[in-house]
């Protein structure tokens, strides 16, 4: 019986309270973006509205708790805009939506800046804690579960986050794309314990690799993945997985892929586990990140379900349900809607397979 886990993809809208504060205290010019020397009066912000998209998760019920990236400016471009060795230039469309992030141009060698790091010691700290959460609406009770194994890193992977970036120093796309790994691999040595690690690979399935460069994508995942011991999750969206490169991702030593199946065309990512194979775990992206129309737990109960049905010949250990993009589109009430519904539509999976094995 598959173990089915409550979790989403990271990326969270930034509270009210807090967009209207840091509004004030940044600007909205290019130079106002996040650079990891802010000021004591925008940390401490970012400090309060942490704790608040900590606290929306823990009362959710969710199984795995992300820090939000509420500091990610740049979206998933982040960790590598903060890099040594990384000029920002203008501004660029993050794929086909409106929003927009500073183009990262490599001008020097990678080195990681620790910034993912020091934000997941923050949130550690946090479900640390014995007392309750303080938030703007109120309080919330303590975390009570283990910190550790709840706590779930995200990051972009290292194809996307090559894709977005402009290369003036490496000689060719496949030194990129190794250098960019390994910043990731370094950006992990800075992380407190976690048990689930998150990678975003949109630019997987949107723009997906050709031959040859879908090795080179398959083992630059694979450093990334060997940089941890937690549970490693590939998660694409937006698009459906081609053939060629899905089947050499599973080459590499990960957990889970992850599969929209929002947005996606359900019937190719369907096709692809039931031909290849899949990987122990799955995760699947099951409630609209960027619409505010609000699923219920039934909704979400019976896509679970279908996905199963859909694909008898994969006995998932682990089955992760999730939102199937970044969320920091939505409203924050819609976002917390969704929440609880996923969250609630976990719990009632659950319960029908529990009936199903005792039936």
């Amino acid at each position: 019986m598959t173990n089915i886990v409550a979790t989403t993809a990271g990326l969270y809208p930034l509270p009210d309270p807090a967009k209207r504060e840091l509004s004030e205290l940044k600007g909205h010019q290019k130079g106002d973006l996040i650079s990891g020397d802010e000021g004591e009066a925008v940390a401490a912000a970012y400090e309060t509205a942490r704790e608040t998209v900590i606290a929306d998760q823990v009362a959710a019920g969710l199984d795995r708790i992300v820090e939000g990236q509420l500091r990610w400016d740049d979206m998933l471009a982040h960790p590598l805009v903060l890099a040594d060795g990384v000029e920002t230039g203008g501004i660029v469309r993050y794929y086909d939506n409106n929003n927009f992030y500073r183009d990262p141009r490599i001008v020097d060698e990678l080195s990681a800046s620790g910034d993912v790091g020091a934000e997941l010691t923050a949130a550690t700290e946090l479900l640390d804690e014995e007392t309750a959460f303080d938030t703007p609406d109120g309080q919330v009770p303590a975390f009570d579960g283990d910190t550790a194994a709840s706590l779930q890193a995200v990051l972009p992977g290292p194809y996307t986050l090559a894709d977005l970036a402009t290369d003036e120093y490496y000689d060719d796309d496949a030194e990129l794309l190794a250098a960019v790994a390994e910043l990731l691999a370094d950006e992990i040595a800075s992380f407190p314990a976690h048990g689930t690690l998150f990678l975003a690979e949109p630019s997987y399935v949107v723009n997906p690799p050709g031959d040859g460069v879908d090795e080179r994508a398959s083992a630059a995942i694979d450093t990334v993945a060997s940089a941890t011991d937690a549970d490693v999750v590939v998660d694409s969206y937006w698009a459906a997985f081609e053939e060629k490169p899905y089947a050499h991702l599973l080459d590499a030593d990960i957990d889970a892929v992850g599969f929209d199946f929002v947005a996606a065309d359900r019937e190719a990512n369907r096709y692809c586990i039931n031909e290849y194979g899949a990987t122990d775990d799955v995760a699947l992206g099951l409630v609209d990140g960027q619409n505010t129309l609000v699923e219920d737990s039934e909704t979400v109960a019976d896509r679970v379900a279908w996905v199963h049905d859909q694909t008898p010949q994969a006995d998932f250990e682990t089955t992760y349900v999730s939102q199937n993009t970044e969320t920091f589109y939505l409203p924050v009430n819609r976002h917390r809607e969704k929440l609880t519904a996923l969250a609630d539509g976990v719990e009632l999976a659950r319960e029908r397979l529990e009936t199903e094995v005792t039936a």
